[in-house]
């Protein structure tokens, strides 16, 4: 009997054991995040449809191509004036779009995460004028990050009672009803063409393909390998401390799709395969107009450089940011290979190149410095979520070197590539035709105001004021960018009646917004200051991301 007992109990802490390492890493399980795990084929070519075999006779509208990085920091490239590592990391091909044409001083991002911004640059709309508040994710994902939060003083919220609200992960993209940039190009009788990042859904109408554009490269989902884990010619840098890290490494698939077939295996180190498929692409059609977005997924996790690239970098003792700034390489060198087919094929005088990221860089990459000189990181309205590097290069149109002081917006895009492309003016757009202010036709500063929205975290900036509203904290912050450009004094106390006009611009453009197409399931803490490996502290400024 003593024996059985012991046996007994030694089943019964196993189960206990098994469970609780169940409850903490159910995530490693296969088959978690749906569609990700669906079969994937080896590599194989695309066949990029070739256009004329000559280039019409007489004027020819210029091509257009929006280049978006994924999480890049303000401070990740050296025009900004930093570079990681003491700024031993150039990004010279990055840097070239600016200095041959113009930078945008403040350039905003729509939002301050993926899936609204990329919304905003497809429609050129505020995306909560249509619903898409929130950056699509699975639930399995919100779930276990409300378990990530253990050694945080304010732990993360999970919404038990809105899950049965929650649409199909597919459905959780940009509606169909929506007129996008690839549409309207389409119309002037541009070729379209999607390569990289879509995570604009994959029902009905919402794909690429359905969406407006004539081919389709990529992957549709928020995230993707760039190389297997355990491919010899790849380093990792996984980040033990960070719940989403965790996540996306079991998850992740190392794959890609061709106009919404079998997904199938990239060749090679992957923001190498998109600037490689974008310069076939262009070749393909260098005698025709053509409107490409160009969406890569450097320098979001998971953290993955190439050995060459990660070798070459022998000077930075960190292994973090040497893998991250291998990445913020390789992602330069991509950008020149564009730039460099374009002069190749004769195309670079007549190309409208536009350059920005989705947001600012992640707090939970772990590396401090990635949006200085701006306080606030990816899912915060600080400026360091939500200011981006934001270049534009048409040669013989853009002088080289000039500044449009701004404010910009991911909206703008839409509307200044519909007005470069001759289309009539779109009434639907919350964007501005940013051509004539950046060839110099139009002297000055554009005067708007702007707005960002997610969940009970609101936005607004009214010129060079601008007015953060937060409910969890239950606070306003208001600062004076023209002074104050990196918000350091908080003048809501000193200012009460600016704050009350302000907040009643909030209340007014709220009150003309659907309600959001899916609920934000999650609520997290994200610190201003700090990245998400450095410790907690009571004095810590912070806020509550809803997604």
């Amino acid at each position: 009997m003593k024996r059985l007992a012991i046996i007994g109990g030694v089943i019964a802490l196993i189960a206990v054991g098994g469970f609780l390492l169940y409850q903490r890493y159910w995530y490693y399980l296969p088959g978690i995040v749906g569609n990700l795990r669906d079969p994937v084929a080896e590599y194989h070519d695309v066949t990029w449809p070739q256009g004329p075999a000559q280039a019409s006779t007489g004027e020819r509208p210029p091509n257009v191509i929006v280049i978006v990085a994924d999480d890049l920091g303000f401070n990740d490239i050296t025009f900004n004036g930093g570079g990681l590592a003491g700024g031993q990391v150039r990004t010279p091909n990055i840097d070239a779009i600016a200095q041959q044409g113009v930078s945008i001083d403040q350039g905003y991002a729509a939002n301050a995460t993926c899936s609204p911004s990329r919304a905003a640059i497809m429609s050129g709309r505020y995306p909560t004028r249509f619903g898409f508040e929130f950056t699509a994710t699975p639930q399995a994902f919100s779930r276990y990050l409300s378990h990530g939060g253990r050694d945080a003083l304010h732990q993360p919220i999970f919404h038990e009672e809105r899950v049965a609200q929650m649409p199909a992960e597919e459905n959780m993209g940009m509606p169909a009803s929506e007129t996008t940039i690839a549409e309207v190009m389409q119309g002037q009788g541009y070729h379209t063409i999607h390569i990289g990042k879509w995570h604009l859904g994959e029902g009905v109408g919402m794909r690429p393909e359905a969406q407006g554009f004539n081919e389709s490269l990529g992957f549709m989902a928020g995230a993707a390998m760039f190389l297997p884990p355990n491919d010899p010619n790849t380093v990792n840098a996984q980040l033990s401390f960070d719940p989403i890290d965790r996540f996306i490494w079991a998850n992740l698939p190392y794959a890609v799709q061709w106009n919404g077939g079998q997904r199938f295996r990239p060749r090679g180190y992957l923001t190498d395969y998109f600037a490689d498929e974008a310069s076939r692409a262009i070749e393909a059609n260098r005698n025709r107009p053509f409107f490409m977005y160009l969406a890569f997924n450097a320098p979001h996790t998971p953290l993955q450089a190439t050995r060459e690239d990660y070798e070459a970098l022998s000077n930075i003792p960190d292994h973090t940011e040497r893998v991250y700034a291998a990445m913020i390489v390789s992602l330069d060198r991509a950008i020149g290979r564009v730039m460099q087919t374009l002069r190749d094929q004769g195309l670079d005088d007549n190309t409208i190149v536009i350059f920005t990221s989705d947001n600012g860089g992640a707090w939970y990459v772990g590396l401090p410095d990635l949006n200085r000189p701006y306080r606030g990181w990816k899912a915060t309205f600080f400026e360091g979520g939500i200011r981006t590097p934001f270049f534009a290069r048409w040669p013989g149109h853009i002088p080289a070197g000039s500044h449009m002081r701004g404010p910009a917006t991911h909206m703008d895009i839409f509307t200044t590539a519909a007005a470069a492309a001759g289309a009539p003016e779109q009434p639907q757009s919350d964007g501005v035709n940013l051509l004539p202010y950046l060839t110099g036709q139009q002297p000055g500063t554009l005067q708007r105001t702007l707005f960002w929205r997610s969940g009970p975290y609101r936005v607004v900036r009214d010129g060079d004021w601008k007015l953060q509203v937060s409910e969890t904290p239950n606070r306003v912050w208001l600062f004076d960018l023209a002074n104050d450009p990196t918000e350091q004094h908080d003048l809501s106390a000193q200012q009460p009646e600016r704050v009350a006009a302000m907040r009643a611009m909030i209340e007014a453009q709220n009150a003309n917004l659907p309600p959001p197409i899916w609920p934000a399931l999650l609520e997290g803490p994200v610190r201003i200051d700090v990245p998400l490996n450095a410790p907690w502290t009571e004095d810590q400024e912070y806020v509550y991301w809803s997604n």
